[in-house]
């Protein structure tokens, strides 16, 4: 994997977790981290919601080309 690619990996990683996050927080305690940028109809938040977004289609897309465990092609040993 190229060095570029590694950082943009890392990032939509970290954004996926972020996202991933929130959603435990609205699920728990109904409380949105959007609402510390002003909500959802907030130009912040929404910017940080697609990015979120556009780092799990990211992820998605090319997650099984730079995963260690999704990529092997042989079986693991035990």
């Amino acid at each position: 994997m190229m060095k570029q690619n590694k950082g943009l990996h890392m990032v939509a990683f970290l954004l996926v977790i972020v996202g991933g996050l929130n959603w435990l927080l609205v699920g728990l305690f109904g409380w949105d981290v959007g609402m510390l940028f002003g909500g959802q109809g907030a130009t912040v938040s929404r910017v940080i919601y697609v990015l979120v977004g556009l780092s799990a289609v990211s992820l998605l897309c090319c997650h099984k080309s730079e995963c260690k465990m999704c990529g092997e092609t042989k079986p693991p040993t035990v």
